[in-house]
């Protein structure tokens, strides 16, 4: 993977840094595993805008993934490597043996034309999904379940994984790339390997509109409003907005907003750093 810097000939492109997409094979997605996707614009059922600075941005088609690699035991051939507009990281288009499709998150190393497997028993290596009872100590992992046959919702986004750190009964020891140390049931399912595209944090947008492409629409500095708008409003002069804090009035940067008597708090050893 790697990143390319564009010559300055626009104002836009002088700081741009986009990704060179070496792992990508192909740029014509699988149709039978793509849904249409609505754009909500921020706004709930009601039409109530709930979320800010959303809306726009280039028309999508979802990817279907198969975040619980549900098909178990059964070989798989990767057909090629993928972008997804959906995501940060890149997607694998697998063939199983007996000819179905499936799209899966891609991990750092996965190659064309190589096997990957789910379920117990299989190898501990790049791109197959086994039980973390089966993975050996100090393995990096990622698209880990919290929750067996719920499907992976930790470490999917671009370059991150997770690290098994201990076994203790039914339970093992995570390190999260939060830096989150935690215990998750053994019977879960993890992919080896870290996230493909590691190189997506060195990217620079260059100009606002490619913001707008991606459908963030424009931010409003909240010391710049007055004070019926946000906390940190108002004042004579530039007034520096005093303690941080959200437009509903939550303290920022620092503030824990995790619930103290949340149920699954026992199984957090380590919280993650401020």
């Amino acid at each position: 993977m790697s990143v390319r810097k564009l010559k300055p000939i626009t104002p836009g492109q002088r700081f741009r840094v986009v990704n060179g997409f070496d792992a990508i094979t192909t740029d014509k997605p699988e149709k039978s595993l793509l849904a249409p996707l609505k754009k909500s614009g921020g706004r709930n059922s009601q039409g109530k805008m709930t979320m800010r600075h959303r809306g726009g941005g280039h028309k999508r088609r979802y990817r279907i993934i198969d975040f619980k690699r549900d098909k178990q035991g059964v070989e798989a051939t990767v057909v090629s490597i993928q972008y997804d507009p959906n995501r940060t990281a890149f997607i694998a288009l697998v063939e199983y043996k007996d000819g179905e499709k499936r799209y899966v998150v891609a991990q750092n190393g996965l190659q064309v034309g190589q096997t990957i497997m789910s379920g117990s028993g299989a190898a501990p290596e790049i791109g197959n999904a086994l039980p973390l009872s089966e993975i050996p100590l100090g393995t990096i992992v990622s698209c880990i379940e919290l929750r067996p046959g719920q499907g992976a919702i930790m470490a999917r986004s671009a370059g991150t994984f997770a690290q098994l750190m201990a076994k203790d009964g039914k339970f093992v020891t995570m390190k999260l790339p939060s830096g989150e140390t935690r215990m998750v049931l053994a019977s879960c399912l993890a992919t080896i390997g870290a996230v493909s595209n590691s190189d997506h944090q060195l990217l620079v947008s260059g100009k606002a509109g490619r913001s707008r492409w991606l459908g963030r629409r424009p931010r409003t500095r909240p010391v710049a409003m007055n004070p019926v708008d946000h906390p940190m409003g108002g004042g004579e002069g530039r007034a520096s907005g005093g303690h941080p804090r959200s437009k509903n009035g939550i303290p920022a940067k620092g503030f824990r907003t995790r619930s103290k008597t949340k149920d699954t708090n026992r199984y957090i050893i380590e919280r993650r750093k401020k």
